[in-house]
């Protein structure tokens, strides 16, 4: 069935949302989300994670921060020294533990 005469050419038509099976609203995605720390879980990894979730904490931001330890999931960024920083998908440090001032730094520059 087609709707103001128009074919369905794999769009969602307007019944489905109208019976609730859409959220119409604007979904936002909490920008922490999005934040990794890729490495074996080695120290040197740990203490890249604890200076990234002190520097959320300093910026008002909720400290959730996933770290990723799968090394074909690490090698999928690209990385091939950790521990790394990932922000927004995007690799913005690697090879080096960062030091909270550095990532509040990081974040603010990924995040204008």
């Amino acid at each position: 069935m087609s709707l103001f005469n128009f074919k369905n050419k794999g769009k969602m038509s307007v019944s489905a949302v109208s019976k609730g099976d859409v959220n119409p609203q604007k979904i936002s995605v909490s920008k922490t989300e999005n934040i990794k720390v890729l490495g074996s879980g080695c120290a040197k990894c740990q203490s890249l994670e604890k200076a990234t979730i002190e520097a959320l904490n300093d910026l008002g931001q909720e400290p959730t921060v996933e770290h990723v330890t799968d090394f074909a999931q690490i090698a999928s960024y690209g990385v091939l020294s950790t521990p790394a920083l990932v922000i927004d998908n995007k690799v913005v440090s690697y090879g080096k533990v960062l030091k909270k001032d550095e990532v509040i730094d990081l974040i603010k520059k990924a995040r204008p």
